[in-house]
């Protein structure tokens, strides 16, 4: 039997809302209820909603929700995510049954990111006036395959086309408004396998190590210098995160060899150029061994200008903070959906983001609603 939906709640009232949120268990990939409670806020506010789930295993099946409400004037974004890490043990109280204590708000996603989603929520005025949409995926902190860039494919389909956006992400490091996201760096992780021959380790000339030419690859590895960063990014880094030969024998020489790698880039370098380059250098040292590459994203940059500028006013509006603006952290859907228009990112503070007893503060809460109600009021005016 169909369950009912869920009662519409204030609109306006983002802990009432952020908490629902909290409520529902949404481990990515999220699906279902935590999509229906966004869903009853929004329509009372007139947004037309497109709920779709997209793609195939072991990367899918995906829900995501497009809600547009259509006006005059610029037309302004907001993206975010409904699906949270794994919540882990050892939680005070349940990952997924929000407790208020000491000011703050308990749960799972509480500033990655559904507190972000229920301020931008809340500080949507009742009166349409220019053009709103919220692009939210179930899937942004898994392989994202299915996620944000499905939604983009839909919006290119049926004509959704913003000309800014914001990604509430949480940027703030120490204080709530220190910090805007303009850029990312991009992701490539990589893959190397060398083979070789088991042998017995008495008569290595009837066998074939890969463990030295594996060795000697990452050594070479290890002492590229990419770039010194420039003047938005820090210099692109490669880490060598995995080296496997799953060999349970000490008298046996190995049959193969692995490696993992993990590069985070900057705009002077691009993924496949970086693939590439390691797989032309695994092959001076060994012809037969093979690199598989994953291009999570490319990097991006949305230059100093009239949207960074507007989300800073609105910021030293209401804290008297001046934000720093900085491409520093992992990887974010803003990678996609740079692609799209000018986009930046700034939402709660990042302190408990992924870990036990996740946070967020009630006053946070509270203005993040009021500079995000200034952003959209001002976006209106231009």
């Amino acid at each position: 039997m169909d369950q009912p939906a869920p009662s519409p709640l204030p609109s306006s009232d983002v802990i009432a809302l952020a908490t629902a949120l909290l409520a529902c268990p949404s481990v990515t990939p999220a699906r279902g209820a935590v999509f229906d409670v966004l869903e009853a806020a929004l329509r009372p506010l007139g947004f037309l909603i497109d709920r779709f789930v997209t793609g195939d295993a072991p990367d899918g099946p995906v829900e995501n929700l497009l809600a547009t409400r259509a006006g005059s004037g610029r037309h302004l974004a907001f993206a975010g995510h409904l699906d949270v890490v794994p919540p882990g043990d050892g939680w005070t109280d349940g990952a997924f049954t929000p407790t208020t204590r000491g000011g703050l708000l308990y749960g799972r996603g509480a500033v990655d990111m559904k507190g972000a989603i229920a301020a931008f929520v809340a500080a949507i005025p009742t009166k349409p006036g220019a053009p709103l949409t919220l692009i939210i995926t179930g899937d942004e902190e898994g392989p994202a395959t299915y996620g944000t860039r499905a939604l983009i494919d839909r919006m290119r389909a049926t004509g959704v086309a913003p000309d800014l956006c914001l990604v509430g992400e949480p940027t703030s490091a120490h204080r709530l408004g220190d910090t805007i996201k303009i850029g990312r760096r991009g992701s490539v992780n990589l893959c190397i396998t060398v083979a070789g021959k088991q042998g017995h380790v008495a008569y290595p000339h009837l066998a074939d190590n890969p463990i030295p030419r594996l060795i000697a690859m990452l050594a070479e590895i290890e002492a590229i210098v990419l770039d010194e960063g420039n003047r938005w990014f820090q210099p692109s880094n490669i880490e060598v995160t995995d080296i496997t030969v799953g060999n349970p024998a000490t008298n046996v020489i190995p049959a193969r060899a692995e490696a993992r790698l993990s590069i985070r880039f900057n705009d002077e370098q691009t993924g496949a150029a970086l693939a590439e380059r390691i797989s032309a250098l695994v092959a001076r040292h060994d012809a037969a061994a093979t690199v598989t590459a994953r291009i999570s994203g490319e990097a991006f940059l949305t230059e100093p200008g009239p949207l960074s500028a507007l989300v800073a006013a609105a910021i030293e509006r209401h804290t008297g903070i001046v934000a720093e603006l900085s491409t520093t952290g992992g990887t974010s859907d803003a990678r996609f959906l740079s692609q799209l228009c000018p986009t930046v990112e700034f939402g709660l503070l990042n302190a408990t983001m992924h870990k036990l007893d996740e946070a967020v503060a009630l006053d946070d809460l509270t203005a993040l609603t009021a500079i995000y109600a200034d952003i959209i009021a001002k976006v209106a005016e231009a």
